[in-house]
């Protein structure tokens, strides 16, 4: 028996995602025989860990302050085991700008972008760079949040002038925005479980086809009925190969571990496009990376054991 800390909650937009996650983590930890204390991490966490006494922290939070490598330097910091992928690795993967670009330096395929920050708008006249943009892109553009998940501030824009209120919306949630080119096609999850580098394997691929809208945005990643879920999804070999062997590419350029989730687009000329890679994916009823175990054939349980296992050996890459 092992004595678990699950983190959940927090302060992000992501909070009530991240308390059904954590509710179902302890709910699966309980069933295997270990001893579990959930913390809503707030200003008292280390406190309340520190009282907790417990041998490993399993990290169920999602979005800024638990996903983006905070919590994990806090972690690392008491000296406590976690679950889930090292500071630089959460780090890269929760920065969108910063990820696509080492994407793109190791050749792996990510649609155009360009990205400016709240200060190249305000300080810089960024928005007159808009023609430009337009030439360079084309249209219609994704607009998003650097740094947020859940699709959270995701607006589409068909048009210049669609531009500056998917700006607003976007900046509302982030520093830094991302202008993204549209990639028209069919919208892919590869769940990835396992350590570091070699040995992480890829689990079957999670079509997400959205009900009535064009994009899987957050209602529909967490509202029951507003998306069809198909895993595996309806793929030949050679693509579904394709698409696991980039997900895994990406998931060991960025130094992930444990486990992690790499969302793409299958372009209609069949090349598979990353759009990011989800370093603390969600564990919720209609979380992707759980479908993705079932279908392998690792249930829930099974899967929340194999992420603590890991955290034994991802320990001591950590320090």
């Amino acid at each position: 028996m092992t004595h678990v800390a699950v983190l959940k909650g927090g302060r992000s937009l992501e909070r009530q995602v991240s308390l059904v996650s954590g509710a179902r983590v302890e709910d699966a930890l309980e069933r295997l025989g270990h001893e579990v204390v959930g913390i809503d991490v707030g200003v008292d966490f280390l406190a309340r860990l520190e009282e907790a006494a417990c041998d490993v922290a399993f990290i169920a939070l999602h979005g800024p302050g638990g996903e983006d490598g905070t919590v994990q330097e806090l972690l690392e910091v008491v000296g406590m085991p976690y679950t889930g992928s090292g500071v630089a690795a959460c780090a890269r993967c929760s920065d969108k700008v910063l990820a696509k670009h080492a994407l793109r330096d190791a050749g792996l395929p990510t649609p155009d972008w360009v990205a400016f920050s709240e200060v190249a708008f305000r300080d810089l006249g960024a928005g007159d760079a808009l023609e430009q943009i337009e030439r360079r892109l084309e249209f219609p553009l994704v607009v998003k949040p650097a740094s947020q998940g859940s699709a959270l501030g995701i607006k589409f824009a068909r048009g210049v002038a669609d531009v500056p209120a998917a700006l607003l919306a976007a900046l509302s949630y982030d520093r830094k925005v991302l202008l993204e080119r549209y990639v028209k096609g069919r919208e892919l999850a590869v769940s990835i479980l396992g350590p570091a580098g070699r040995g992480a394997q890829a689990l079957p691929i999670v079509e997400a086809v959205p009900r009535g809208q064009d994009f899987y945005d957050f209602a529909a990643r967490y509202d029951i009925g507003r998306t069809t879920f198909e895993c595996p999804a309806r793929l030949d070999e050679a693509l579904a190969e394709r698409a696991h062997e980039v997900a895994l590419a990406a998931y060991a350029l960025l130094g992930c571990a444990g486990f992690a989730r790499v969302d793409m687009i299958l372009a209609e000329d069949g090349d598979p496009q990353i759009l990011e890679v989800n370093p603390i994916p969600g564990l919720t009823g209609t979380s992707l990376l759980p479908q993705a175990a079932d279908a392998a054939g690792v249930d829930f349980d099974q899967l929340i054991a194999r992420i603590l296992e890991l955290a034994a050996t991802q320990s001591l890459q950590h320090s």
